[in-house]
């Protein structure tokens, strides 16, 4: 931030300015998202019995929200800038300390979001993302700086930080949408269809159908209700067994952390026609069609045979 505020006083372009502005809120928003991370990270207790995860969405909300700010100043101050051009100056200077403070930024940004996804941390890859946006504009100040060096067009400072603030208003209306989403309980289907696709690999003929799916993210961890359908005739250490059995599988394969409330349902006759339990001693007609586990079914709270 020291060193882009410096790049401005240097060379006094709206252009540059633009990206200072947004390092201001570079800095805020990692502190916020750094105080996330540790509420985050702390255990369940009696207030908070899904754990601390949400205020991850906060801090994303609150990240978006300062760059979105950020960007629509920057979209008045260089309008303005065209009708009351200022002079500038030793824009190369200026390029170059863009250049070197962009190259880090991408290099942290990049780090940051691959440990967002093994973590399972919307701050860290929402932070790491920010970085990035830094990067890209950074490289196109140094270009438009340059371009403005040689060509001598000064009119191109104000124009071109518009373009910049649309870009940096555009990033945080991004975020911002996913906060709402993530606040909202909205579905996050990459998550639900990696669940979908580890149940449909590892179906045992017990499990008859699984439906009224649903799945919340809890910071870096996962929740998911649902339920599943057994034989009848299974006593409660049978349906314990494959119930905790699905945890386990999820819990392995599905790449995220994950606490499961199943609820168990019994069998009924309409189920005959799709199950694939083999000796069943309670089987009114024969399997006669097999029912692929979907996002469309599975979600449903209804059984199968009543889709």
């Amino acid at each position: 931030m020291l060193a882009k505020f410096s790049a401005y006083f240097i060379t006094a372009s709206n252009f540059v300015l633009t990206d200072a502005a947004e390092s201001i809120v570079n800095v805020v928003a990692s502190s916020f998202a750094f105080f996330s991370i540790y509420l985050s990270s702390r255990p369940r207790d009696e207030n908070h019995p899904y754990g601390h995860g949400k205020i991850e969405f906060f801090s994303v909300f609150i990240e978006g929200g300062l760059i979105s700010i950020a960007g629509i100043g920057i979209l008045f101050k260089s309008t303005y800038g065209i009708f009351h051009p200022e002079p500038i100056h030793d824009l190369l200077t200026g390029a170059i300390i863009i250049g070197v403070t962009g190259a880090i930024n991408g290099a942290l940004g990049y780090y940051m979001i691959a440990r967002g996804k093994a973590l399972n941390s919307i701050t860290l890859d929402a932070d790491g993302r920010h970085l990035l946006t830094d990067m890209v504009t950074s490289g196109g100040l140094v270009l438009g700086l340059s371009l403005i060096y040689y060509t001598d067009l000064l009119w191109l400072d104000s124009i071109l930080s518009i373009a910049v603030g649309l870009y940096i208003t555009f990033s945080g209306y991004k975020l911002l949408r996913r906060s709402v989403a993530g606040l909202m309980d909205e579905a996050d289907f990459s998550v639900v269809g990696e669940v979908i696709k580890v149940l449909n690999n590892e179906r045992k003929e017990e499990w008859i159908d699984i439906h009224n799916l649903r799945a919340q993210k809890y910071g870096h961890e996962l929740h998911i209700d649902c339920h599943m359908t057994l034989p009848n005739y299974f006593d409660l250490n049978r349906v314990h067994e494959e119930v905790a059995l699905v945890d386990k599988l999820i819990n392995e394969k599905a790449g995220i952390k994950t606490e499961l409330f199943i609820h168990t349902d019994p069998c009924l006759p309409q189920c005959c026609h799709y199950c694939s339990m083999p000796n069943c001693p309670i089987r009114s007609e024969v399997k006669s069609t097999h029912i692929e586990w979907t996002m469309e079914n599975i979600t449903r709270n209804k059984k199968h045979f009543e889709q």
